[in-house]
């Protein structure tokens, strides 16, 4: 669910913080401290005391837009002031990234434990107290209880014993003709899957949608705070956003395994899902903007590191457990210690300088330039640069050809992926097999996947590196389809998910970038956030499509077949990423082609 968040965070980072940019002489300049004082101007750009030239004049009217042979990804490569004093990318970087890539852990936690706490277990009808010895088997067949949900009506049970015959049995429920429906059930002990949500509230037979309902919960509270995170972590501050959001993600956390009314643990489940996501916001958006230049992009993707990592160990602990309560307490107890990390973390230096803060801005600078063990200028000035107020709404994305044609690709390939890839992550026990030993070569398979993603994006184009993910996503589900009911090959059937598992993983990495770079910087916030309406509707969807299992064994993987080719084929009709600057200006209207080429975001 992170790596679907990406591209926000990226944007929010970017799209209201643009800070100025220093040319590469002014850097020299900086370094040799022969720039003693630092203003940041309405231009966008820092200068001396000194007025500017008249050719200087005409470079900064004149629209920006990448040279002839210029690779877009050298437009990463430029910084602003404030990672030209501490640094772009060091050991303090480092270390607060990776201290804030672990709230992704708890995140992961939340989203994948229903794998194993609405885990299916064979149950019937409860026995009489007279027949608790009788075999299963038998019993189902006495009670008339084929479908484990009905048995017959008005049977004297006190008039049978345990040792009663069959033959014995059917002559006193020969009689009998009415079915009734159970209301109480038992259970499977030695299913390797323990106490779960099925067990402890009887949710079989006409109540056993209501699993379905209680993830949907859980989702539908991460897309709607997919939706508002962003303004509030804009509003209140990334730090405040993200520890407010952890303290009371560990404490709903913790709640559920106190929660013994199913009502009241939807209520927590929908609570937690929404302050889960805005943790991840918040952490992401950090990340982002600690660092500079082409590291914000590589930053925000190996945050995403903790995450399969995560679908490993709680895999374990779910081995080791086989009790959902106990499992929550486990997968609540670690944002107790994270919540710690208040006092080491700081704010991000350039939301506090767009909100004029520059006392502790100064402060995170010179603590950062120490740890980094650079120099900082002896004299310098770091002025709040003025924001203009931004009136773009949806109807912006649908104003030229080029900004229709992307929005209406990237609505159907963000609801894809997200289908897709939670489609096969939340489904895992369905799938057939060790569920325990599926999810944790889930989260394996996903450690490369996010290595080669982050190397090859830094190489070559994205567009068909992107495309060639959604399609080798939909070959790999199609041979598990092929596969599908045949217990004899299942493991060639697993390989089949491992391998699908692989590339969706890729390609969700690449999408969020891929995203964030095609959209221009002035409608980039209303483009993502319509994004991300489009992904919360397919998570809410992903807790039923396991339901087509039961009208026909093949059709979920059809469908995730089906949905991974359609995703491949609109990538097709997106543009190349080394088009997007001009393309963007040239789209967006006369309106906004100042704000589209403004200095690039931090």
């Amino acid at each position: 669910m992170a790596k679907r968040l990406e591209s926000h965070e990226e944007e929010e980072a970017g799209g209201d913080l643009e800070l100025p940019l220093l040319s590469q002489q002014e850097r020299s300049q900086r370094r040799s401290g022969t720039i003693p004082v630092c203003i940041m101007h309405n231009t966008g750009k820092p200068t001396t005391a000194s007025p500017p030239t008249a050719q200087q004049q005409q470079q900064q009217a004149r629209p920006q837009s990448p040279s002839p042979g210029r690779n877009p990804a050298e437009d990463e490569d430029e910084t602003d002031v404030i990672g030209d004093l501490m640094g772009h990318y060091g050991k303090w970087q480092l270390l607060m990234t990776v201290l804030l890539s672990l709230f992704q852990v708890p995140n992961t936690f939340h989203i994948s434990s229903s794998v194993y706490q609405a885990a299916n277990k064979d149950f019937w009808c409860q026995r009489p107290l007279e027949l608790q010895q009788m075999p299963v088997d038998e019993w189902r067949n006495l009670s008339g209880s084929n479908d484990n949900c009905h048995r017959w009506e008005g049977i004297g049970w006190s008039s049978l014993a345990n040792d009663t015959t069959l033959q014995e049995a059917a002559e006193v429920v020969a009689s009998v003709g009415n079915l009734v429906a159970c209301e109480s059930w038992e259970y499977e002990t030695h299913d390797n899957v323990g106490n779960t949500w099925t067990s402890e509230w009887d949710l079989v037979c006409d109540k056993e949608h209501l699993k379905n309902v209680a993830e949907m919960f859980f989702l539908l509270g991460v897309a709607t705070g997919g939706i508002i995170s962003g303004y509030l972590s804009d509003k209140f501050g990334r730090k405040t956003m993200l520890f407010i959001s952890a303290i009371l993600q560990t404490i709903f956390g913790l709640c559920l395994y106190f929660c013994s009314s199913f009502e009241l643990y939807l209520t927590l489940r929908a609570l937690l899902g929404l302050v889960s996501v805005s943790v991840t916001y918040s952490a992401l958006i950090l990340a982002i903007e600690y660092v500079d230049g082409k590291w914000r992009t590589i930053a925000g993707m190996y945050n995403l590191f903790p995450l399969p990592i995560s679908y490993m160990i709680i895999s374990g602990l779910a081995y080791l457990t086989q009790d959902y309560q106990a499992l929550q307490l486990c997968i609540g107890l670690p944002g107790i210690f994270l919540c710690f990390l208040w006092f080491v973390v700081p704010e991000s230096p350039r939301w506090l300088l767009v909100k004029g803060r520059v006392d502790e801005v100064r402060r995170i600078i010179e603590a950062a330039a120490k740890f980094n063990g650079r120099q900082l200028p002896v004299d310098y000035q770091l002025t709040p640069p003025t924001q203009e107020s931004s009136s773009q709404n949806i109807t912006h994305l649908f104003r030229s050809s080029y900004l229709r044609r992307i929005t209406i690709c990237f609505l159907c390939i963000w609801f894809t992926m997200n289908l897709v890839y939670y489609g096969i992550i939340l489904n895992m026990s369905s799938f057939g097999g060790n569920v325990y030993l599926n999810s944790a070569l889930a989260g394996l398979v996903e450690i490369p996947a996010i290595a080669v993603a982050m190397y090859i994006i830094t190489k070559v184009g994205k567009k068909w590196l992107f495309c060639a993910t959604l399609f080798c996503a939909g070959v790999a589900c199609f041979c598990a389809t092929i596969t599908e009911g045949r217990e004899d090959i299942l493991w060639l059937k697993i390989t089949f998910l491992m391998m699908g598992k692989f590339t969706i993983s890729a390609g969700n990495t690449i999408m969020p970038v891929y995203t964030a770079e095609l959209y221009p910087t002035a409608i980039r916030n209303v483009g993502v956030g319509a994004c991300n309406v489009a992904a919360g509707l397919a998570l809410i969807l992903t807790p039923y499509i396991s339901l087509l299992n039961k009208i026909e064994g093949h059709l979920l993987m059809a469908l995730l077949t089906a949905w991974s080719i359609f995703g491949g084929f609109v990538v097709l009709f997106l543009p190349a990423t080394a088009v997007r600057r001009n393309a963007a200006n040239s789209g967006s209207g006369g309106g906004n082609q100042n704000a589209a080429s403004a200095a690039k975001q931090v």
